[in-house]
């Protein structure tokens, strides 16, 4: 089934098998964090400590274009067709690289995937709220200018308990002024009440998560009203204890209630999912194919992209659509 992906963040992609190549070329011991081929941890803050670990051993922008090279060849395996992830200044700071190198040896990751396995993809730099709304709005300055052609949209990500959305409306402003998608995180750690603070300070049209907005009828009510897209992603959640179990997850709700619903894979490896062990989780739980690919569509249809891009998209999804013999994904 072709699929699409708007929520992942790039250091959280990365393999293990990348991270021990890596690792070894720079004499980072990684064996605490590396066991039989996966990650270890065991509580929120053992999964911080793993991902900032393997997360150092990318110090290059050579090291940076083999990171998302590995990261969307993986996915073009699985059958995805577009993809876009997150990208941190901050990381690249604290891996001793200018941002501007970061980005640019990211994008040459972006076109080696894109002529070897033909799929497309682009960049959301976020800024991190517990480092503070100053950080935030120097991201926001950074991905707004100079902008990089595959940087297309400003994101807030890190901890959700950490201040208040109105804290970084201004780096929104310069986001939005400066043309790029937004999106922002919430409803994750925190309940709805994240959510619509996030809606009314931020006004992004997407939402990172955005699961716990079911415990809200009215929210959800508007959240549909207003077309805004939930990143959901089910193996985050359930790795991380948000949900016991994957009946508890509310994806098949959100779906019935009309919100504009995608799948996505945040970690992958982290958490011991992939972009195709999200879509596989929707079959589980009941949701048809015809949904599934609907899934993708609307992902296609938010996705941070020029129109011309879009359509190219939008095409290849139908033709493979008719290939599956499935219904047209939302017509």
């Amino acid at each position: 089934m072709p699929m699409a992906e708007l929520h992942c963040h790039i250091e959280g992609a990365a393999h293990p098998d990348l991270v021990l190549a890596h690792a070894a070329r720079h004499g980072i011991d990684v064996s605490g964090i590396i066991r039989d081929g996966h990650y270890v941890w065991h509580d929120f803050t053992s999964f911080l400590a793993a991902y900032d670990l393997a997360s150092s051993v990318f110090r290059g922008e050579d090291d940076y274009a083999d990171l998302a090279a590995d990261h969307l060849g993986r996915l073009a395996a699985q059958g995805a067709i577009y993809a876009e992830f997150f990208v941190s200044p901050d990381h690249a700071s604290n891996a001793g690289l200018p941002p501007e190198a970061y980005v640019a040896g990211l994008a040459s990751g972006i076109e080696q995937a894109r002529h070897d396995h033909g799929i497309e993809a682009r960049m959301n730099v976020v800024g991190v709220r517990h480092l503070g709304p100053e950080a935030v709005e120097r991201a926001a300055r950074f991905a707004a200018e100079p902008r990089h052609p595959l940087v297309t949209g400003f994101g807030l990500a890190g901890d959700e308990r950490t201040g208040t959305p109105a804290d970084f409306a201004r780096a929104f402003a310069i986001a939005r002024n400066a043309g790029l998608g937004l999106t922002a995180h919430a409803g994750e750690l925190c309940g709805p009440e994240s959510v619509r603070a996030t809606l009314d300070a931020l006004k992004p049209s997407r939402i990172g998560h955005g699961v716990r907005a079911i415990e809200d009828p009215e929210l959800v009510r508007r959240i549909v009203a207003e077309g805004i897209v939930l990143e959901v992603c089910p193996g985050s959640n359930l790795a991380l204890g948000i949900y016991p179990d994957a009946a508890a997850h509310p994806l098949k709700q959100l779906v019935a209630t009309g919100a504009r619903v995608t799948l996505n894979s945040d970690d992958p490896p982290f958490f011991r999912t992939t972009l195709a062990d999200e879509y596989a989780f929707a079959a589980e739980v009941g949701i048809d194919a015809g949904t599934r690919l609907g899934f993708t569509r609307q992902a296609i249809e938010a996705a941070f992209v020029d129109e011309a891009t879009r359509r190219r998209l939008l095409e290849r999804l139908g033709v493979a659509a008719i290939a599956l013999g499935a219904p047209p994904a939302g017509g």
